[in-house]
């Protein structure tokens, strides 16, 4: 009997795919485990497996298509079945078009909540809001964050009607709980004007705007700035990558310097879970990386544990396949920390939007010589990096913050520090 095949979750912020192209031809003998495609995501392409065997009969998005997760992409069974009235029940998904300003944004889940993609139940998120499973599927379905909601039901758990509340709020012109980053991260539809480019997005552009949207408006951020004298750490790389053919990059001293920074201070190391908080006993630090179409941060695991070598090997791997967009979802989630670094771009200072599930983002600018008051009030010439911390009120306090970057400035200045 033939059965459709279903454009699956590649990645858990994943809701719509972009078919960059089929393995498997119409006709061919299809074997469970066997690669039938292969799928832009938010954040990479990946391979789409085949979990069951049969002949493909019919590819239904070519080439260059577009579908969300939980549509039709194509069908099979075994040779010469009839497959027409599988073929009728099938929403047809167009190739991307260039732009559709007329198109009206669809609802989607809170990235930053991290539930399950919309055509899927969303995941309880264990420990976290109470909430029944009705309401859970409709939350992910109208793109409503549970943790922005006061449950009506027994012991504040979350009910239907709450959900039917949320979204009457909404279509009446007030802005539903949960729904607001993501209004935020759509924002209006304008006409292009005459000789005016327009971009269609890509999905990990759609994602960036809904993640860093989300994170401004729920998290709120406060700013600390130090100028940090790097000197000492400079001649220390120096002597490290002394005879070396591949030298240990400066994002892997601030790596490595972070994570034992972070060990000091647990309470940095946190994600704000709504009626608690999360502090982490890894230091899984991202990086942020640029690539031509946005971001990604590949993260390094428990790096208050492992030496600037081993730091720098990983990560040398993790930016070469960022770049090249073979990141695997495990590879680019859930980092406890992130740094943002701009120098070799020439920028001297900036701030950071924090990077969920994490609750602060350190931003580091160029390495400058710039004259300094030193011993005796004498001017002496160092060399200076400007690092600013952007963190959650909600998780850090002010002097928690404060007394992290202190010490992380320390380190940074006197790297024996992090030894001891």
């Amino acid at each position: 009997m033939p059965e459709k095949i279903l454009m699956m979750a590649l990645s858990p912020t994943m809701e719509t795919g972009t078919l960059v192209r089929w393995r498997k031809k119409e006709g061919e003998l299809v074997a469970s485990g066997d690669v039938l495609c292969e799928v832009e995501t938010d954040k990479a392409t990946m391979d789409y497996e085949s979990a069951s065997e049969g002949t493909l009969l019919k590819i239904v998005v070519q080439a260059g298509g577009q579908a969300q997760v939980g549509d039709t992409i194509a069908i099979m069974g075994k040779s010469g079945e009839d497959f027409s009235a599988l073929l009728s029940d099938t929403r047809p998904v167009a190739a991307k078009a260039p732009v559709a300003l007329a198109a009206a944004p669809r609802a989607v889940a809170s990235v930053a909540s991290r539930e399950a993609p919309s055509a899927m139940p969303a995941a309880p998120p264990t420990g976290r809001v109470k909430s029944s499973p009705l309401a859970r599927r409709i939350a992910s379905q109208k793109g409503i964050d549970l943790r922005s909601l006061h449950g009506s039901g027994p012991d504040g758990r979350i009910i239907k009607r709450d959900l039917d509340a949320a979204s009457a709020g909404a279509g009446a012109g007030i802005r539903a709980p949960g729904a607001g980053p993501a209004a935020i991260a759509a924002g209006p539809v304008y006409k292009p004007g005459p000789g005016d480019e327009v971009v269609p997005l890509s999905g990990m552009r759609k994602v960036i705007a809904r993640r860093l949207s989300e994170s401004m408006f729920s998290a709120p951020h406060y700013y600390l700035t130090v100028a940090i004298t790097m000197d000492e750490l400079l001649a220390t790389r120096a002597r490290l990558n002394e005879g070396r053919e591949k030298k240990a990059s400066m994002n892997a001293f601030l790596m490595a310097i972070a994570g034992r920074a972070l060990l000091h201070h647990p309470k940095v190391n946190s994600t704000w879970n709504g009626d608690s908080i999360i502090r982490h006993t890894a230091t899984d630090i991202g990086l942020a990386v640029a690539q031509p179409d946005g971001l990604i941060t590949p993260v390094v695991r428990d790096c208050g544990k492992k030496g600037i070598l081993a730091i720098d090997t990983e990560l040398t791997d993790l930016v070469e396949r960022a770049r090249t967009g073979k990141l695997q979802p495990p590879e680019y989630e859930g980092a406890t920390f992130t740094i943002s670094s701009l120098g070799s771009s020439g920028i001297d200072e900036f701030t950071a939007v924090i990077n969920p599930p994490g609750s602060a983002i350190l931003a580091v600018g160029a390495i400058r010589k710039e004259p300094v008051v030193g011993k005796e009030d004498r001017i002496e010439i160092r060399q200076r990096m400007r690092a600013t911390l952007s963190c959650d009120h909600r998780a850090i306090d002010g002097a928690v913050g404060a007394a992290f970057l202190r010490e992380l400035a320390d380190m940074l200045e006197n790297p024996m520090l992090a030894l001891a």
